[in-house]
């Protein structure tokens, strides 16, 4: 038999439909695909809901299940007249494993009653608050009636914005009848904190001298100079109080984009677009090291402040860490995928912070060299950090916008929007001003607490100067934090201090509360 005649019973065994058929039964399929909710979610049962409130009380509140007994304060209560323990509506279960002193609440989760089943106590009323109080030693009275009327407080509070599906209705009856007050539950309005008054700042000072772009500077620890390196190759120092020229540094070929100046030794480093990293002898005015190793140009560069180490970064897309004694390169980080822009060190975890034009913010493992966060908030290039000098806190400059962080895991605080600009520059001193320079000759102060933008300057050029000639490099504060340095595109270096006649009424704050102004990314 030959393999088509074994197949032809099967062929012939189809039976043949209609169209009207056919479409009818593949309506049904679809009907009963569809129609179905399937993503609906099984009804609980009691059993295995009271199973599920177990487990929710012991993984939330498991820390302060078990709370020890005041025993004479259990004896003095069971001594109070009638009229009082009509009050004890907290009064100690039976079962021996779940006694508790009545000073805190607990609900069995968010927005649920207690019931007997969860075999604990109901929440005190204030009657019971004070007739506990009433029990106990007068010191220790006052202590647990305050401690109580917060922590009931609070977990209502907490219990309230949890779960916001659950009506109003339900949250109150966590809370026994007796005299309490609606007002322990509802939620505190979210305030936004007013900004701290700051006074403006005015132009004091325009030095000339660079014949090129200003694209980097420093102040020495004493106060006394500062450094600003440029486009014209050079390295000028610069005396502080009067602006007058004191010396100028040559050697690199290209352009000089980062300095600094040691606080442990007498030394200045600086870095450049000619890919070299130079330490120079301040008391012989030369270059006494140089760090090889970066295969392009190197943007930036920072001074560890405890140890001996120097970490630059570059355009090769890494940041290098160097022993400044030995010039041995400790550590290559990397990890970016674009130029790394800026680098900041500080003594504590995390001790290297890195921005590049990967858009990434990194937080460095000094020890292992190895990276321990990435930070992926901002959209476009990092250009710029700056830690804060008394909080444990950080900022990082985009084209996008300014974000705040907190060490050291570099959780995201909030973002300051409003400088439409590409920020090449932030500095921030120890009062909360927080100051952002653009590639536009813009400068914008903030209250770095609470975002405030409450001050805007766009200087003038340097006469000679295009009017496109108009951007902020680099800023920083002197150490007294009564000057702001900046560094320009018009070839000029500019000395900015506090305006000493403004008074808070003279300028005033023009702030108000935006609801919806700290994003949460």
């Amino acid at each position: 038999m030959t393999r088509q005649e074994k197949l032809w019973p099967v062929l012939t065994d189809v039976q043949k439909h209609s169209v009207h058929t056919l479409v009818f039964r593949s309506l049904k399929r679809t009907h009963d695909m569809f129609v179905s909710d399937h993503a609906k979610s099984i009804a609980l049962d009691d059993e295995s809901h009271k199973v599920k409130m177990d487990v929710k009380l012991k993984a939330e509140y498991g820390a302060v299940l078990h709370m020890p007994v005041l025993k004479e304060g259990k004896d003095r209560v069971s001594h109070l007249p009638g009229s009082m323990q009509g009050h004890q509506s907290y009064t100690q279960p039976d079962d021996p494993e779940y006694l508790i002193t009545g000073t805190h609440a607990y609900p069995s989760g968010p927005g649920v009653a207690l019931t007997a089943d969860t075999k604990m106590h109901r929440n005190p009323s204030e009657g019971g608050v004070h007739s506990m109080a009433l029990a106990l030693p007068p010191s220790q009275a006052r202590q647990d009636v305050s401690r109580t009327a917060a922590s009931v407080s609070d977990i209502h509070r907490h219990a309230g914005g949890a779960e916001r599906s659950h009506p109003h209705s339900t949250a109150v009856s966590l809370m026994e009848g007796g005299g309490t007050r609606n007002s322990a539950l509802m939620r505190k309005a979210s305030t936004m904190p007013k900004p701290q008054w700051h006074p403006p700042w005015k132009l004091f000072r325009v030095i000339s001298g660079h014949l090129g772009w200003v694209r980097s500077i420093a102040v020495e620890p004493g106060n006394q100079w500062f450094v600003t390196g440029s486009a014209d190759r050079t390295i000028k120092i610069w005396d502080l109080a009067s602006g007058k020229l004191k010396l100028s540094l040559t050697g690199h070929i290209s352009t000089v984009r980062g300095v600094a100046v040691s606080s442990r030794s007498p030394y200045l480093f600086s870095c450049g677009e000619d890919k070299q990293v130079k330490c120079w002898d301040l008391e012989y005015n030369k270059v006494i090291r140089h760090y090889h190793g970066h295969l392009s140009a190197v943007y930036d560069l920072d001074l560890h402040p405890t140890i001996d180490v120097l970490v630059t970064c570059s355009r090769d897309a890494t940041a290098r860490v160097w022993d400044i004694r030995t010039k041995a390169n400790v550590h290559t980080l990397t990890g970016h995928t674009n130029t790394v822009a800026t680098v900041r060190c500080q003594s504590a975890e995390p001790q290297v912070i890195t921005g590049s034009h990967d858009s990434t913010i990194r937080l460095w493992d000094l020890i292992a060299g190895k990276t321990r966060a990435t930070l992926t908030n901002h959209k476009k290039s990092v250009r710029t950090l700056v830690l804060h000098p008394r909080q444990y806190t950080f900022a990082s400059g985009s084209a996008d916008n300014i974000k705040q962080w907190m060490f050291p895991d570099g959780n995201f605080i909030q973002n300051l929007s409003g400088h439409n600009a590409i920020i090449n520059t932030l500095a921030v001193n120890s009062d909360g001003v927080l100051v952002s320079g653009a590639d536009n000759g813009t400068i914008h102060m903030w209250d770095w607490r609470t975002g405030y933008n409450f001050q805007r300057i766009h200087a003038a050029v340097q006469p000679g100067s295009l009017d496109s000639e108009s951007g902020i490099f680099a800023c920083l504060f002197d150490h007294s934090e009564s000057r702001l340095i900046t560094a320009e595109a018009d070839k000029t270096i500019k000395v900015y201090k506090e305006d000493d006649t403004a008074t808070e009424e003279s300028h005033p704050i023009n702030w108000k509360p935006e609801i919806l102004k700290r994003k949460r990314y």
